[in-house]
């Protein structure tokens, strides 16, 4: 770099003087009315105190310091504090300062600066000046910056949170105010991997930290202390308990889906994240041909929307997968149901040869078919077949003694065949049987054949009430949980738990302030034994 011509320098000079002489003057009439004398202005003089307005500043300073002071160091304070300052002073007031807490070493460095004491080297001054000014933008060597605030600082005059460098994360992480770790979190400076929470010392903090950046990893009693109801409401559901009230939330919908409620799919799929929409389309893909992945139909809260879209075309093979053994039963029932004899016979004839079914639907499956022989009395090969379960259920037995005695009356003179509450459509003993008859007779008031049978089944049981006599009826199902359909949670369409929303202020000037004073307190190093010459160089106060 060149230097300055010799007159522009010689120009600069005499400046400097008259505002020099300019400041002489008038700390001599501040001195003349301010009632301390010149011998103790120039005492304080010599320990960097400048002017007799400076001295009571002064001496306020050092009486707040006394308060913390001990041994020696109190004595050198309480010298000063009678105007007797010598070379202990500055010395004294560092070693307060290095027990203080940071907040108390911010406000003494910050009162020395402003005072104008020559007690800060030069770049000390430097870096109280642009602090103090608002301007973070100052920077200072990694070594310089031991709590990391001033590089805090710089990031977020600059480019925001989001340039703060990594590699001074652990210097403040142990002390930034919350609403800053969150910006950093916020920026994607700060992640789980950085564990946060290990450096705060307040419980609620170290919950809450995890919470925002590894929410599975918080317990309950963590969840309850921060009041986080999205979690509770999670764990509820998931628990298959009763959620919190949220009424319209993705839980309310996967409820209603549960209970196969297929009117919400579409809304559900607004709720849902990508991955869980493109699960959700699968299983409604699967739907048109009965076949589903594995991991589909392993979900047992999923059946029952499965169940509520299926419409099988043709006889369910019920080897594929549990779910197909539940609605193979279920479809031969139904048909039963509604004398559609035929299809009925084909899906039963695949649930007898599926003899690895679960023992409780292998024995309805043979209930059935041994129903299905009686209705062609085929009364001996019924009878062989309830043979093989007639220890599985008591009905199958009671099933069994229906067969015998019927086998011991001549064809021609045995009652109907059926079940009289299967021609109407419900399980026996339905004791809904009544409506269900006139709904029935209503819907086939022209059919002559639908309703002379109607009428029979209506007889019938009103003959078996009557005489409290049900035993010539052959019983199906012989337990109707067997056919319930699971009470589950669809777990595979749960959402991960989503990381607790961000409860402080962004970018909060009051947090901002805690740093910039965390960064006047790590100028500490900068206080000086002995204060500097009151030079042409030096900083020199203006009131």
């Amino acid at each position: 770099m060149t230097n300055p011509p010799a007159g522009a320098r010689a120009e600069a000079v005499a400046r400097e003087r008259e505002r020099l002489r300019a400041l002489r003057e008038r700390r001599e009439a501040q001195s003349a009315g301010s009632g301390i004398d010149g011998f103790t202005v120039r005492r304080w003089r010599k320990m960097g105190v400048l002017g007799a307005q400076a001295v009571p500043r002064a001496h306020a300073l050092l009486r707040q310091l006394a308060d913390l002071a001990h041994d020696a160091a109190y004595d050198a304070l309480t010298d000063a504090l009678r105007d007797e300052p010598d070379d202990r002073l500055l010395p004294a007031v560092r070693a307060v300062l290095e027990q203080a807490d940071p907040a108390a070493v911010a406000a003494t460095l910050t009162e020395v600066h402003a005072g104008g004491f020559l007690w800060l080297s030069e770049v000390g001054e430097q870096r109280l000046t642009a602090l103090t000014a608002g301007d973070g933008i100052l920077t200072v060597p990694g070594s310089e910056d031991p709590s990391g605030a001033f590089a805090l600082l710089a990031a977020s005059a600059t480019e925001g949170t989001a340039a703060f460098p990594p590699r001074m994360l652990p210097r403040v992480l142990p002390w930034i105010p919350l609403s800053v770790l969150d910006d950093l979190i916020d920026a994607g400076v700060v992640g789980s991997e950085h564990q946060p929470w290990q450096y705060r010392a307040e419980e609620t903090e170290h919950a809450y930290l995890k919470a925002r950046l590894v929410p599975d990893q918080v317990t309950d009693e963590q969840a309850t202390a921060l009041e986080w109801t999205a979690r509770e409401r999670r764990n509820a559901f998931l628990a298959g308990g009763e959620p919190l009230p949220s009424a319209g939330d993705v839980y309310d919908l996967l409820e209603r889906v549960a209970d196969g409620d297929a009117s919400v799919v579409k809304e559900l799929e607004r709720e849902l994240p990508r991955d869980l929409v493109l699960r959700l389309r699968r299983l409604l893909d699967g739907v048109a041909v009965g076949n589903w992945d594995r991991d589909i139909w392993e979900d047992r809260g999923l059946w029952r929307l499965i169940f509520a879209l299926w419409e099988p075309k043709a006889a369910v093979n019920p080897s594929r997968s549990p779910l197909h053994a539940l609605m193979a039963l279920r479809q031969a029932y139904d048909l039963l149901c509604m004398n559609d004899l035929a299809r009925a016979s084909a899906q039963i004839d695949k649930l007898v040869t599926y003899e690895a079914a679960d023992p409780a639907c292998r024995a309805e499956a043979l209930n059935f078919h041994a129903y299905t022989l009686l209705l062609q009395e085929e009364l001996d090969a019924a009878a062989l077949v309830l043979e093989g379960i007639r220890d599985a259920h008591e009905r199958a037995e009671s099933n069994l003694r229906m067969l015998r005695r019927r086998q011991a009356v001549q064809r021609n003179d045995r009652p109907a065949a059926s079940n009289p509450y299967l021609d109407l459509g419900l399980p026996h003993g339905a004791p809904s049987w009544t409506t269900r008859y006139r709904d029935l007779r209503r819907e086939h008031v022209r059919d002559v054949d639908m309703s002379a049978q109607l009428n029979s089944a209506m007889k019938r049981i009103r003959d078996a009430e009557r005489d409290e006599d049900w035993s010539g009826f052959f019983v199906l199902p012989l337990d109707l949980d067997v056919f319930e359909l699971p009470d589950e949670v669809p777990v595979t369409l749960v959402p991960p738990l989503t990381p607790l929303t961000r409860r402080t202020t962004s970018h909060s000037p009051e947090s901002l302030a805690l740093v910039r004073q965390r960064a006047v307190a790590d100028s500490l190093p900068h206080l000086l034994k002995a204060p500097r010459r009151p030079d042409r160089n030096a900083r020199t106060h203006t009131p």
